[in-house]
């Protein structure tokens, strides 16, 4: 019967109207996965927002202490493995815990004050000081990234292609790259270059090496007490920690505006920094030790001489990954050493800087950038430049500059005034100047090395 004039078809009550998810039109097997994955997501909720915490501060860490195998580097480790095959490989654990050690004082700075290293240096002990600091910084960086452009070179000859197309190519990339680009955008480029060192770890395994026996020496020391084997300790050490990766590490954190509370993961963003640092080290020595040292040829002056020797040795693309590892760290370091030395003059003037930063906002940083991509690039196009020179009387700035600021950094971690209670602990204060000691030992060896004997001394030809 209608009510009120509606149809009573209308009336009755509705069957069956529940809605039909879209679980109800799939196979009732799909029902149990479905459980499974919500319940996994429960258990790692924890653990993934971790890492996405994790994730939205990792840069600067992984970035400087990867930069540091630059070409240099790399021609250094080149020769340890075909000098001493692998007997150096069980340095590298000491190696990295003073590169952590020396790097988190940087990280930690950076986080708790919000400012510059040199910013600090100037607040903290005037300017006499940090004038020191800016003019040392600026002619040690000139004659890096002069070596830089030169691994440039040295790699792309080995495709082919002249310096005098290449440099000029290179020079121009990375200065587009940091005046065109924001600091989240250079900063994931400078990730990818990170990623591309894996080239090295296809150029081991291509080897074919002894990996027991390169595991047993890592693990085992084995010291061998005549004057190369501890001159090339030494060139390792010193090559592994440089005064400019300071200065961008701490204001990369800073451009980032890492907080106080991030501190946990800017710290493990560092600790990650430095083991892959270290373990792409690993697998260049292991390269080398496996083809150049077990076939004998020991001799090697640099890296490019290394990839060339190891295309008979290993294979074709043994020694094109090779190469290609030189060309992609020598970029990479040609672009971060000029923001470096940018970083540590306008911190120290109290100019503005940082790649988000616009031309006119920050010219003096921008200037400072494109003339020292424009001097080093220039000087490697120089015909008959005096390369090695300049490649050597460059480690030995780092070696002289090197002590000054790790002192000056140890100086202000420990200032409570500064960092209230994150100031250094007794026990990690205790293993940062062991390191330091350790490091200024070492690299006044290097340097007296350097300056009267680099005819001879391994590890200095780049």
């Amino acid at each position: 019967m209608a009510v009120l004039g509606k149809r009573e078809e209308e009336q009755q009550p509705a069957e069956n109207t529940a809605p039909v998810t879209r679980w109800k039109l799939v196979p009732g097997w799909v029902e149990p996965w479905r459980a499974r994955l919500a319940e996994w997501g429960k258990r790692t909720r924890f653990w993934r927002r971790r890492l996405l915490l994790f994730l939205a501060v990792v840069g600067p860490g992984v970035i400087t202490s990867n930069v540091d195998n630059d070409a240099g580097g790399i021609s250094v480790y080149s020769q340890a493995g075909a000098m001493y095959g692998y007997a150096l490989l069980w340095s590298l654990i000491p190696m990295t815990i003073a590169l952590y050690v020396t790097e988190e004082m940087c990280a930690r700075m950076g986080v708790v004050t919000g400012k510059g290293l040199s910013d600090l240096i100037r607040e903290e002990f005037g300017f006499r000081p940090t004038f020191f600091v800016i003019l040392a910084g600026l002619v040690v960086d000139m004659g890096n990234v002069a070596a830089e452009f030169a691994g440039v070179a040295a790699s792309m000859q080995i495709f082919g292609i002249s310096k005098y197309i290449s440099v000029p190519i290179a020079a121009l990339a990375v200065w587009f790259l940091v005046l065109r680009g924001t600091s989240r955008a250079v900063e994931k480029i400078f990730l990818a270059a990170c990623v591309l060192y894996l080239s090295y770890v296809a150029s081991a395994i291509l080897a074919k090496p002894d990996w027991l026996l390169a595991a047993k020496d890592t693990v085992i020391p084995s010291m061998q007490f005549n004057g190369g084997y501890l001159l090339m300790l030494t060139a390792l050490i010193g090559t592994t920690i440089a005064p400019w990766q300071f200065f961008y590490l701490q204001a990369g954190f800073v451009e980032k505006r890492v907080a106080r509370r991030q501190y946990k993961q800017a710290r493990a963003d560092v600790m990650v920094g430095s083991v892959s640092c270290m373990a792409i080290v690993f697998f260049i020595i292991v390269c080398t030790a496996a083809t150049l040292h077990a076939t004998g040829h020991t001799n090697i002056t640099d890296a490019k001489e290394a990839a060339e020797a190891l295309v008979p040795l290993a294979g074709k693309w043994a020694g094109l990954l090779f190469a290609f590892g030189l060309l992609n760290a020598s970029l990479f370091a040609a672009s971060i050493l000029p923001l470096s030395t940018a970083h540590v003059i306008c911190e120290g003037m109290g100019f503005e800087a940082g790649i988000d930063h616009k031309f006119n906002d920050a010219p003096i940083f921008y200037s400072l950038y494109t003339g020292m991509i424009a001097v080093g690039a220039a000087v490697i196009l120089i015909p008959r430049a005096p390369l090695q020179k300049i490649l050597v009387f460059s480690q030995v700035g780092n070696g002289v500059w090197l002590p000054v600021v790790l002192i000056f950094m140890l100086l202000l971690v420990n200032r409570r005034d500064l960092m209230g209670d994150m100031v250094n602990t007794k026990t990690f204060n205790a293993v940062a100047w062991v390191t330091v000691v350790a490091v200024i030992a070492l690299t006044l060896i290097l340097v007296y090395v350097a300056l009267f004997h680099s005819n001879t001394g391994p590890g200095l030809a780049v």
